[in-house]
């Protein structure tokens, strides 16, 4: 139970780290000027990954515990004793540690540079840092595509080796990159009133469209967890099924039913409303509540190998949430000290402060 808590909390939080440098990537590969004034938070979110790194140990060391190819117990059903088997060439430890360093190293690769050379541009203006920003943003896109979803084939899919499927990597993306923009929406309420915060270079329209974004990846969210479901239903592969019947019978049925109703429909319904997405508070309680949400989604994701009986939450689970969230924020926090809160001599600035939706 605490190896899981922990694993749950730690992908969580990882997955934030993991939208924003995907939505940085974004930024700079679109082109984008309007969100210019918030991307010095983007840049610093994804340098929580050096940490996240360290924090990856205690997976690495509980994986006996948490991943059953590790050791295969004796007496396995036929049918999971295979997988295992036709699987080790990938499923070993070896392998499976490599693979960490290498998603690792690809990512705080780009989030240093990405970052570095925005802190560069910062005292010395130079215009050549954003075309460099731009070509490793729309570069790396690909890279950071396929290295998250590897990742999580390795440490969500295969706690069930038997299961696969190969739109596991969007649906992890999905939740991280619609909780990426509930954190930004979150620290930006915060700051609204602080100069010296990036909240307050924030306009009613920044807000409108920030929130307009968190309407559509918590769509696209429902959307790619419906397609999943509703392919692997159909096609009704022994290898894959049980994966969903075990997440659709006992006490589980009513964790994916809060999730249908709660990370989907009330959310969206909130989000259509414009005074609600151009309101700081009340746009940054929705947000708070889409995190929240987005944990009891990785909770379904993971625990139910453990006990197919039902959810059986502990403060385990609690702790490590808030431990991890907090090692997290706190090193965000040191990651920000010394730099200024909007890139000031980025040359989309200006345009960006004085953005009016077309």
């Amino acid at each position: 139970q605490f190896y899981r808590g922990y694993l749950i909390g730690w992908l969580f939080w990882l997955g934030i780290a993991l939208g924003s440098l995907g939505l940085l990537m974004v930024h700079h590969q679109a082109g984008g000027a309007w969100t210019a004034v918030a991307r010095r938070f983007m840049e610093h979110l994804p340098s929580t990954i050096v940490l996240f790194a360290v924090l990856f140990v205690p997976v690495w060391l509980a994986r006996g515990s948490l991943f059953i190819w590790v050791s295969p117990p004796a007496g396995l059903d036929p049918v999971m004793e295979h997988a295992i088997h036709h699987k080790h060439p990938y499923l070993n430890t070896a392998f499976f540690t490599w693979r960490a360093v290498g998603y690792f190293a690809v990512w705080i690769l780009v989030a240093y540079l990405l970052r570095s050379w925005s802190l560069k541009q910062d005292q010395n203006g130079d215009p050549g840092l954003t075309l460099k920003q731009r070509r490793l943003g729309a570069g790396a896109l690909p890279l950071l595509a396929l290295t998250m979803t590897f990742a999580s084939f390795d440490w969500m899919m295969s706690l069930d080796p038997r299961f696969f499927s190969t739109i596991f990597g969007v649906y992890w993306f999905a939740g991280g990159f619609m909780s990426a923009f509930a954190v930004i929406i979150i620290a930006a309420a915060m700051t609204r009133n602080d100069p010296n915060g990036f909240g307050h270079h924030l306009s009613a329209e920044h807000l409108h469209s920030l929130g307009k974004f968190l309407l559509a990846f918590t769509a696209f969210w429902a959307y790619i967890a419906f397609s999943q479901f509703m392919l692997i239903w159909i096609a009704n592969v022994p290898e894959e099924v049980p994966w969903y019947v075990l997440r659709i019978n006992g006490g589980w049925k009513w964790v994916g039913a809060f999730l249908a109703v709660f990370h989907f429909l009330v959310p969206f319904f909130l989000l259509l409303s414009r005074d609600r997405k151009r309101d700081p508070v009340r746009l940054a309680r929705v947000a708070v509540w889409l995190l929240v949400v987005q944990w009891v989604d990785v909770y379904w994701l993971v625990m139910p190998h453990l006990d197919a009986a039902g959810p059986k939450f502990t403060l385990w689970d609690l702790a490590a949430w808030v431990g991890v969230g907090g090692a997290a924020a706190a090193f965000l926090i040191l990651r920000m000290r010394g730099s200024a809160s909007v890139p000031v001599r980025d040359p989309y600035l200006d345009d960006s402060l004085r953005y009016l939706p077309q």
